[in-house]
């Protein structure tokens, strides 16, 4: 499951450097994130950091529009940094 940025966002700065896939940037309003990109951290750490660092609770959460098991974050882990 890729992540989503709601509405909440108050454009903190805090998500997108920490973000090892870089799979966020800033949209028209507030934050994105490219679910093509997002592995919720899969391969890197054991939870998103991008969530960690949020200071408003619930303003990243699980997109319904791209659910994904962790293999499948895993495989695209791997496709994004070429690891095997």
């Amino acid at each position: 499951m890729a992540l989503l940025i709601t509405h909440k966002c108050i454009n903190c700065d805090m998500c997108e450097p920490e973000c090892p896939n870089q799979a966020i940037s800033m949209g028209n309003d507030i934050y994105e994130i490219d679910s093509d990109r997002c592995t919720e951290c899969v391969g890197h750490y054991d939870k998103p950091t991008c969530q960690s660092v949020c200071p408003i609770d619930n303003t990243i959460i699980i997109n319904p529009q791209h659910t994904e098991t962790n293999e499948q974050l895993w495989d695209k882990f791997v496709v994004l940094h070429h690891t095997l």
